[in-house]
């Protein structure tokens, strides 16, 4: 394949209705259709005294509305064969569902009257808490989930992604059902919502679908945006924190850097071209010298985390208590190499055709297809920035690698996570 050339996605439309939902919609020979509505709204809007307030809600939008009872919506998917579920993150809210195309006009505007119209009733309010709160206590016992916990908390001083999606339970036990309709109806607007519709169904036809369903909605509204979040400044020192956990049966090393995030997404290109250079598969520098030659790691990854305001580009290694220091020296000298020494033409091929192939590959079904329209249109504020990302990547160069390296990488100013077990 030309790296010239990357194959194009086939041509999504962008619709506007009268209250203001944005609709992406794409025909798509699959017999499928995934129909998702995003809202840019996670846990980084929410203050410390409402932490977890976005993943709660989300549990509390399948509680019914004035129309549908609690468990209608879920029992009428699941009739036609289909599947619903939704997902909470620091800058977006998603839910959505997969059917067969003719269940599509039938189950659509019951997921929009959920999304919109979230009743949140007292009793099963308090019901979810306790939900919720068991979900938090299974994730301080699912060991990857509290390593990534400590890693957003060490790397950010001030942004509120250093917060735990889910709250604390202390937290939790002290929300209201009033507090969270007073959030629903905050950010909760047809014009903060972006619908994204891909399956075998001509476009119109969903297009029209929720048109019709939103025909209450015709006065627009007007979009609510949440404060700008400004990124922290690039670390110049270096911090180091250790802990222990019985549950680890080898150490883990985490090196973590603060980069750019989606508000400043051109940075972010070089920086997931180097996270793969270092660290996607045998090939890679660091998986090939410290766990294929020399042995010091059992398991080694680096990756370029990208939020809407800030990323954390992140080298997580598990290995045996001994080895840490010279693994720690070992991944250091590698980011020395890149920021003095261009990577190689022959890595940045591998790397960009690795990256295109992957970004062709995984969007072949109308939930990966749609995933990728949805978060670029919402989150990122652009479809372009989704639909482009493979030119992107072909057009990072071997300086723009380097110069990445040495804007970001700073070999003085990082912060290092060490859990023994």
């Amino acid at each position: 394949m030309p790296a010239s050339a990357p194959p194009a996605l086939q041509n999504p439309t962008c619709h506007q209705t009268a209250s203001g939902l944005t609709v992406i919609a794409e025909q798509m020979p699959i017999e499928a259709v995934n129909f998702s509505l995003w809202i840019p709204i996670g846990s980084a809007v929410e203050t410390d005294d409402i932490n977890g307030m976005a993943h709660f809600l989300e549990h509390m939008v399948f509680k019914g509305t004035q129309a549908l009872a609690p468990g209608a919506f879920e029992r009428q998917v699941e009739a036609c064969g289909g599947a619903t579920n939704a997902m909470t993150s620091q800058d977006y809210t998603c839910f959505y569902i997969n059917t067969a195309p003719q269940d599509f006009k039938a189950i659509a505007p019951l997921q929009m009257d959920l999304v919109l119209n979230a009743a949140i009733p007292e009793l099963e309010f308090e019901r979810e808490r306790q939900v919720v709160l068991e979900e938090i206590r299974r994730s301080q016992d699912n060991i990857r989930r509290c390593v990534f916990a400590r890693a957003m908390a060490l790397t950010f001083d001030r942004l509120p992604y250093r917060r735990p999606v889910l709250g604390p339970a202390e937290v939790i036990a002290t929300l209201t059902a009033e507090q969270m309709r007073q959030f629903h109806r905050q950010w909760y607007a047809p014009s903060n919502l972006t619908a994204v519709v891909v399956g075998n169904l001509p476009v119109e036809v969903m297009v029209e679908t929720l048109e019709q369903q939103l025909s209450s909605h015709r006065t627009p509204a007007v979009k609510p945006v949440p404060a700008p979040l400004l990124p922290e400044p690039i670390l110049t020192e270096t911090q180091h924190q250790e802990v222990r956990d019985d549950r680890l049966t080898e150490a883990r090393l985490m090196l973590l850097w603060r980069v750019p995030g989606l508000e400043d997404r051109w940075q972010t290109y070089a920086l997931d071209v180097l996270a793969r250079i270092l660290g996607a598969g045998r090939t890679s520098r660091l998986v090939k010298d410290l766990r294929e030659t020399r042995g010091l790691v059992t398991h080694i990854s680096v990756s370029n985390l990208t939020h809407v305001a800030q990323g954390i580009f992140w080298v997580s290694a598990h290995l045996p208590v001994e080895n840490i220091d010279v693994t720690k020296a070992a991944i250091l000298e590698h980011i020395r190499q890149i920021r003095e020494d261009c990577v190689t033409a022959a890595e940045l091929t591998r790397v960009q055709r690795q990256t295109v192939n992957s970004f062709i590959f995984e969007n072949e079904t109308p939930s990966s297809r749609a995933g990728l329209y949805g978060y670029a249109q919402a989150i990122a504020g652009d479809l372009a920035t989704g639909l482009n990302y493979a030119s992107c990547i072909q057009a990072v160069d071997r300086v723009a690698v380097q110069n990445a390296a040495q804007t970001f990488l700073s070999l003085e100013g990082y912060r290092t996570l060490v859990m023994y077990p």
